[in-house]
């Protein structure tokens, strides 16, 4: 296994610039996760780790060797793909051997290598079938074992899980987690579900534009946003933002009036960035941060409810059609079109300025 670093690392596609002096370590061993919404450059930040793309400007470098000219046969990394790309005429065996057959490898070698991957991925009942008589969670493992044959330095995922059906995308969530686990491997994924990002990763990287938003573990970006855009991004449902005026300011904290819903002021920690009384900032407050009672008081109206058995989601409005989703424990006694009041926990709310930066 090695690590990787990204070194200033450009790309544009003729005169459209798609990476923007992206700098990154990916320690050895680690598992790092891409996310960003759709043309973000997530996936062609992984082609040109795996020498599919080539940057326009920056270093590549894994396991301490510069290998930004290398070929992505040279580089050592192996990389699966959201589609399949099985050999249908060929068994599952003879597909996880297929690459170091054709590499020259001893056929003795090959066999260990495939029983080995077998084993791990628990594929050797299914060794005899071909990919028609296998499902999609079973055709993705294959695929996996393909890359695992290899003993690369590091393995890339470009969303994998996105043609499998919601339960077989949580169950191989927990089968590439285990195999982390059992490996050790460097692994980088990309994805644009955060759920998946949550739960797969050491590291998140955000990335928005081209460029990394934020990067750290998934509880850091989650309790620790440094935007908006971060804090929107991850946890699902996504953190309510609320205008609300500055009413006081003393450097530590800001006391903020919400506009659009009726309540009374609330206490928010910053990280020391002033905010003026009588600005107009953003707070946000994640939907399982509210509170049956006590803390401050928020005022709405319910419009929907949607009853999950072990939670409820309340989405209700205030004035100028502002929003807020409320998550409660359990089943929801709160009628639509009834008037919720919701208490707010002070230490779970965050503050942005009129940019989207964090105060």
């Amino acid at each position: 296994m090695a690590e990787l670093k990204l070194r200033g690392i450009n790309k544009s596609f003729g005169s459209v610039p798609v990476l923007h002096g992206i700098n990154l370590d990916i320690a050895d061993g680690e598992f790092v996760v891409f996310v960003g919404p759709s043309g973000c450059g997530k996936s062609t930040l992984l082609r040109t780790i795996s020498g599919l793309e080539e940057p326009s400007a920056g270093q590549v470098l894994i396991g301490g060797e510069d290998v930004t000219e290398f070929d992505p046969s040279e580089r050592g990394v192996a990389m699966v793909f959201q589609s399949y790309a099985l050999y249908p005429h060929m068994t599952v065996e003879q597909n996880l051997g297929f690459g170091l057959r054709m590499g020259g490898m001893p056929r003795e070698q090959v066999a260990v290598r495939v029983a080995e991957a077998a084993r791990t991925l628990e594929l050797n009942d299914l060794l005899d079938r071909k990919p028609r008589q296998l499902s999609g969670g079973q055709r993705q493992r294959v695929a996996i074992g393909r890359a695992i044959v290899r003993q690369p330095k590091a393995f890339l995922f470009d969303e994998p899980l996105s043609n499998l059906d919601a339960e077989l995308r949580v169950q191989m969530r927990i089968e590439i987690a285990k195999l982390h686990q059992e490996l050790g491997a460097t692994m980088v994924y990309v994805t644009h579900d955060q759920v998946e990002a949550m739960t797969l990763a050491d590291k998140i990287v955000v990335l928005r534009a081209g460029r990394i938003e934020q990067q750290g573990s998934p509880i850091e970006l989650y309790d620790n946003p440094d935007n908006i855009f971060v804090a929107g991004f991850i946890g699902s449902p996504r953190m309510n933002f609320l205008a609300a005026n500055v009413v006081a300011s003393d450097g530590q904290t800001v006391t903020l009036q919400p506009v659009d819903f009726d309540g009374s002021p609330v206490v928010v920690r910053t990280r020391g960035t002033t905010a003026k009384v009588g600005d107009t900032v953003t707070m946000g407050i994640r939907p399982e941060h509210f509170l049956d009672a006590g803390g401050t008081v928020l005022t709405a109206t319910a419009q929907v409810v949607e009853q999950l058995g072990g939670v409820s989601y309340v989405y209700a409005t205030g004035r100028n059609g502002a929003k807020i989703t409320v998550q409660q424990k359990g089943h929801s006694a709160i009628p639509a079109g009834a008037q919720v009041n919701v208490g707010i926990d002070p230490a779970a709310c965050l503050a942005f300025d009129a940019a989207g930066q964090r105060l």
